[in-house]
């Protein structure tokens, strides 16, 4: 499988049809100067190449699951050398009956799938710092020791444009990333200021209310991590620790 893919023209001739529409039509989000793309740390990581890229199968495939897998490891070792707005963007290949006939309710349960797969693969310990509970505020994704944020789009996101692509696509964001943009208050509560007001035009809906900052007493990370198309969400989280109970007695 390929590994982590760094963006330039060059390598651009090497990549698969499929991959190369995939990471044009990223590329038409982050630069659309018409209808800037409401999160400008994103566009502004694009603009500097510090984001990192993935492409990988169909996420009904057992094997998928290696390959995410082992993006995310390279990913959490080297990301801090790949600049302070790095991300990993992941595309899958979804076969067309799933881009034609899921529904907003059938892709999160195949993001919460993923993630749930994902993390029974992962070889190393959660982190002691944060707790296994979801519902706890400063609980968040963890693998291969690494702290992240996902972010899921889908094909089938209308009202909600900022959560539409047209395949599948992960954006996984480590938490140092965003500690090192918080470490200014100013100038991140301006920025989020900008990014809301982005948020208002780009989508035909509502700013979502599970939208929150983390580590705020009334704030779900997971929550965030998949928006449907309107104001609902799931009352639980499908996220399973059994696996995670046998390495941490948390």
């Amino acid at each position: 499988m390929k590994g982590l893919y760094k963006d330039d023209s060059t390598n651009r001739n090497e990549l698969m049809k499929w991959e190369r529409e995939a990471l044009e039509n990223f590329e038409s989000k982050m630069t659309d100067k018409e209808k800037p793309f409401p999160c400008i740390p994103a566009t502004i990581g694009f603009t500097l190449n510090h984001l990192r890229y993935g492409f990988i199968g169909n996420p009904e495939e057992a094997s998928t699951i290696y390959e995410l897998a082992e993006l995310l490891k390279e990913f959490s070792t080297s990301s801090k050398e790949f600049g302070k707005y790095t991300s990993l963007i992941v595309f899958y290949k979804i076969p067309p009956h799933i881009k034609n006939n899921y529904s907003i309710e059938q892709f999160e349960q195949l993001f919460w799938q993923q993630l749930n797969r994902l993390s029974a693969s992962d070889k190393v310990d959660w982190p002691n710092d944060i707790p296994t509970n979801p519902n706890n505020s400063i609980w968040e994704f963890c693998f291969h020791g690494g702290k992240f944020f996902m972010y899921c789009a889908t094909p089938v996101h209308e009202n909600r444009e900022s959560r539409h692509f047209d395949t599948m696509m992960l954006a996984i964001t480590p938490r140092w990333v965003l500690k090192e943009f918080n470490k200014s208050e100013t100038y991140a509560k301006n920025i989020k200021t900008q990014v809301r007001k982005r948020l208002s035009k780009y989508d035909a809906t509502s700013i979502h209310p599970d939208l929150n900052s983390y580590g705020v007493e009334n704030n779900l990370e997971w929550k965030q991590y998949f928006l449907r198309d309107d104001d609902t969400s799931l009352s639980k989280c499908p996220f399973h620790h059994l696996h995670i109970s046998q390495k941490s007695n948390k």
